[in-house]
């Protein structure tokens, strides 16, 4: 399902293919690892598992008009990629926290939930993050003023399997609870509960999702995840130091932010790794386009397209001349599709690598296969450069602090 063209980064600087004797080690290096758990996920969750979620999911979404996913980095910016493109018309309203400490922010949030019935969606891996577990105090609270003792059957847990605050938590008060395997770490869990139960939650059709990724899971469909994993290491071997993730179509804007964590923190180690910047097209142009096009020649872009947009929309005619004449009547699909060929071709004649990314139809199978595909080819980048995918430890670094000056 997943295409990489890399014709437009070839251009600027050589991409050499790795034998398929290397790439066959790199994968094995991956399929070895004690945290690949994550690879065969897609094919693992069945029918009867994918059920109990979307019968969690259907529960809590029958009772709340308003539903509050709580979580930081991987075990929340999954599920928001989902959300924010495929929640299905009628679903509730969505709102996010427990990935910052402001105070005014919770209790905005608290002002907007007043009138409406809400339940909680509370995810963290290592069950015991500090701004979720801060947050999800605040909203529990809020939970059993309003609802005594029914309010644990509007909060879903979902959190590692060992023992943890939040797993403290969910047996305390008897929340239904899905764990997140053992050996998949947050920013790889987007398929696990972490992504797929918060999802199921606002109408997505979880089942399709990971149909989208079973496609290319397959070892033979890895052509793909490889390629763009030697563009980018090619690139960044020649000087390209940033990568820009950018799209033409907003429902993947979300995908952008889950993208810079899953790269950021799989390569930002021992000095080295290429830095991961978000772009939105055509929006982020009019701010961002005169750095690109003439800017420092140091970063390089990634543009992730869907083959069609699935929007019949066409200018309307006008008997206003506003100088839209030649466009009346054309699909506003066709015209986007012309607006990224001249971008990207004017980037790389000003010296900007570009790879190109195609995916299906933005709808399930097409997020699916993309989430799988970034992750797959992010292992293989890391890998393929002697770097250790699964593990952060800057990020432990800074929380260690916190905790220290917080005497937790």
């Amino acid at each position: 399902m997943i295409r990489v063209d890399i014709s437009k980064a070839e251009a600027i600087a050589a991409v050499p293919r790795m034998t398929d004797g290397e790439r066959f080690a790199v994968r094995q290096k991956l399929l070895a690892h004690p945290r690949s758990e994550w690879v065969g996920l897609p094919s693992v969750y069945g029918a009867e598992y994918v059920a109990r979620l979307e019968t969690a999911a259907a529960r809590l979404r029958a009772q709340c008009g308003a539903v509050v996913i709580v979580g930081a980095g991987g075990s929340s910016l999954g599920a928001r990629t989902l959300i924010d493109a495929l929640a299905e018309d009628g679903a509730p309203e969505a709102y996010y926290c427990g990935d910052n400490l402001s105070g005014a922010y919770l209790e905005k949030l608290l002002v907007r939930l007043r009138g409406k019935d809400f339940g909680v969606v509370v995810s963290s891996k290592s069950g015991g993050t500090l701004e979720t577990l801060a947050a999800l105090r605040v909203l529990y609270a809020e939970l059993r003023a309003r609802y005594g003792a029914s309010a644990p059957a509007r909060v879903l847990c979902v959190t590692g399997d060992e023992p943890s605050a939040l797993k403290r938590f969910a047996d305390e008060y008897s929340c239904e609870t899905f764990d997140i395997p053992a050996n998949v770490g947050g920013r790889y869990s987007a398929l696990t509960p972490a992504g797929l139960l918060p999802a199921a939650v606002f109408g997505v059709n979880i089942a399709e999702v990971l149909r989208g990724a079973a496609s290319e899971a397959e070892p033979e469909l890895s052509e793909a995840a490889f390629r763009y994993a030697e563009a980018r290491n090619a690139l960044y071997k020649a000087g390209f130091g940033t990568e820009i993730f950018a799209s033409f179509e907003p429902c993947a804007e979300r995908l952008g932010a889950w993208w810079r964590q899953l790269f950021g923190e799989s390569e930002g180690k021992d000095g080295q790794g290429i830095f991961p910047a978000t772009a939105a097209f055509t929006g982020d142009l009019h701010s961002m386009g005169q750095y690109i096009q003439d800017g420092r020649r140091d970063l390089f872009e990634t543009v992730l397209r869907f083959s069609d947009a699935r929007s019949a929309l066409r200018v309307p005619a006008s008997e206003f001349d506003d100088g839209l004449s030649p466009v009346a009547l054309r699909r506003f699909a066709e015209l986007n599709a012309l607006a990224e060929e001249a971008v990207l071709d004017a980037h790389a004649a000003g010296g900007v690598p570009v790879i190109r990314i195609t995916a299906a139809e933005p709808d399930g199978r097409g997020f699916g296969a993309a989430v799988y595909f970034f992750e797959l080819a992010c292992a293989y980048s890391c890998l393929s450069r002697g770097i250790d995918p699964f593990d952060q430890p800057g990020v432990e670094a800074y929380k260690i602090r916190i905790k220290q000056r917080l005497d937790i």
